[in-house]
């Protein structure tokens, strides 16, 4: 059972996916393993990690030097096709017309879906994420607990590779005994700031991130995960003998062919591929979500891309994993006399309480790092440290202005220069015009790799000025009707991004930086918006209140019994964690009680 074609799919499957990234992707994997057969319709053309990706290129050898184009919009060299904030032919609206009333969409349309363009930062939501109303006194407590998440994580970072370390810090939970891959060395960059830091009064950790550092132990961890299965333990120890460790050598937004690094097709599709139980069916757009007369689904009405015309598959239950708002999308487009809201939608909060991360972030120049000597700090091609957030005592005390918090992530280190790296060397040497020839070389080595910067990304709660709905009058190039989002900034988001300006500048005063301008003290100009930092959630949020809420606590709709969530749509907040190990974690909880109503006859 391969990737194959309209004419090629069977008449009926246990499970339609929609979705091959993290959420779909971890769905059919723990479902295929386990004999359920499964249908995955993904909306972009089939993609392999290990011949497609320019792992290994200089920027010179790129076409037009690596810039960005309309399918490659972070340019050449990231591991993304047909994908980005626009897309031809694929068109959303924003309801508001200020700046900060914008919300930016990032689609992924390839196979894998967006893990094959995201960061690898796998921390943990802790206790507090989860209960942010009996926390702080605002959002909504999630129908789900840190402890029925808990073995889950253990599950995923076993299966995916994860390295890091446990520092037991404060709502940032440790992971078991020996589940955690060794955490790299730190960079110079860091090793500084985790010196100077605490002048600051803040700490600089080993990040978690799902990058192999060592070979998995595939004799011992296919048992753990498939205990009893072990045609399953079989296929998962070869799949896992298959990657090799990270060489520290590339950077993983590259994409890589040696499968050191975490994406879908890596990890969750080869095995599933390999149960002979799941089929994948590309360039698949899919467009409603159909019901019979009792109200339950029956499978998925799609077009074709390759054709253009439309198509039905059906199965005993659908999982919807297309990322948080095109999964939304789909259940406001799946309309009918049973639903004429929108399916699921009976509480009318279908496309409610979109969150993200939010973010704002500062840089300096660090004389302290001038004329180091040359050396190689490419390491996993993204931060091997991080500043937790610590200051959970002030807002239990309300002193912060917002709830919740938010960490920040290291720009640092000498990896490969770009084209434009001579950029503002006059300047620093106190020098007007262009520099060439020998002073241009001197000043290379002076200050190259001397910026260090520091991102945040932070807790949003959810307000009911922020959500999507369908445009009256947009559509896209298949005739869908396409997405309009309305975006809000509250008080909470305001006061968190003056936070991190003022902290960050704190910091890098701390380590000794030196500042162009100061950092800066309107948010409105600091705040990174809506959407931009691709960690859109919510839509579909979960709740133990059928009248509040869409899913339940296992992320199946309260009024389509055999339709569920896979990707970030039930997420009830964003905390400060990057949302892609929650949404996995979820995703194989929801497989198991899924499996379970399937085994019951319930579905």
């Amino acid at each position: 059972m391969p990737v194959i074609t309209s004419a090629q799919a069977q008449d009926s499957y246990d499970v339609i996916i929609v979705g091959s990234g993290a959420g779909g992707g971890q769905t059919a994997y723990t479902l295929t393993m386990e004999g359920v057969k499964v249908l995955m319709l993904e909306a972009g053309r089939s993609f392999d990690p290990l011949t497609e990706v320019a792992m290994f290129q200089l920027p010179s050898q790129a076409p037009l030097r690596g810039e960005k184009t309309p399918d490659k919009q972070y340019g050449f060299h990231d591991c993304s096709i047909n994908s980005g904030w626009d897309i031809p032919g694929e068109p959303y609206a924003n309801a508001g017309k200020k700046p900060e009333d914008q919300f930016r969409w990032w689609r992924q349309r390839m196979m894998g879906g967006r893990t094959n363009h995201w960061g690898r930062i796998t921390l943990r939501n802790g206790p507090y994420d989860f209960k942010p109303y009996t926390q702080y006194g605002a959002g909504f407590d999630w129908p789900i607990s840190y402890d029925d998440v808990a073995p889950y994580y253990d599950k995923v970072e076993m299966l995916i590779g994860v390295f890091g370390s446990n520092e037991g810090l404060e709502n940032s939970p440790d992971s078991s005994p020996g589940v955690l891959m060794p955490a790299p060395k730190l960079r110079v960059g860091e090793l500084y700031a985790q010196k100077h830091a605490p002048k600051a009064d803040m700490k600089v950790v080993s990040i978690h991130r799902a990058v192999m550092s060592v070979p998995q132990d595939a004799e011992k961890l296919p048992a753990k995960l498939h205990p009893g299965n072990p045609k399953a333990q079989s296929i998962l120890a070869d799949s896992m003998r298959s990657r090799s460790p990270c060489f520290w050598a590339t950077d993983c937004h590259r994409g890589c062919s040696i499968r050191a690094n975490y994406d879908s097709q890596t990890v969750h599709l080869r095995p599933a591929l390999a149960t002979g139980n799941l089929d994948i069916l590309p360039n698949a757009m899919a467009r409603e979500v159909t019901v019979n007369k009792e109200g339950k689904a029956t499978g998925i009405t799609y077009i074709d891309k390759t054709t253009g015309k439309e198509g039905h598959v059906s199965g005993r239950a659908v999982v919807l994993a297309a990322s948080s708002q095109e999964s939304v999308r789909l259940l406001l487009n799946s309309k009918s006399s049973l639903f004429p809201q929108g399916l699921a939608n009976s509480s009318g909060k279908v496309g409610k309480y979109i969150t993200d991360s939010v973010s704002s972030s500062f840089s300096a120049h660090m004389p302290a790092f001038e004329g180091m000597p040359l050396h190689n700090e490419d390491g996993a091609g993204g931060p091997h440290a991080y500043v937790p957030w610590t200051q959970h005592e002030q807002n239990r005390k309300g002193a912060l202005g917002f709830p919740g918090g938010y960490h920040l992530e290291f720009t640092s280190g000498r990896q490969m220069p770009s084209m434009t790296v001579a950029n503002g060397f006059d300047n620093l040497a106190g020098r007007s015009g262009v520099t060439y020839g020998r002073q241009l070389k001197e000043d290379a080595r002076r200050y190259y790799g001397c910026r260090l910067g520091f991102g945040a990304q932070g807790t949003m709660l959810p307000n009911e000025g922020t959500f999507c709905e369908i445009d009256p009058d947009l559509k896209d190039q298949w005739g869908i009707p396409a997405l309009r989002f309305h975006w809000k900034w509250t008080d909470h988001e305001l006061n968190q991004v003056r936070h991190q300006q003022k902290r960050i500048g704190e910091l890098l005063t701390a380590l000794g930086g030196k500042f162009t301008k100061p950092p800066e003290t309107d948010p409105l100009k600091a705040i990174r918006s809506g959407g931009s930092v691709i960690h859109e959630v919510g839509g579909a949020i979960m709740g133990d209140d059928p009248s509040r809420s869409v899913t339940n606590q296992w992320s199946q709709t309260w009024d389509v019994k055999n339709l569920f969530m896979a990707d970030g749509a039930p997420f009830a907040s964003t905390a400060d964690k990057n949302p892609t190990l929650t949404i996995m974690a979820l995703a194989w909880r929801m497989a198991d009680h899924l499996m379970e109503e399937l085994k019951k006859g319930n579905i």
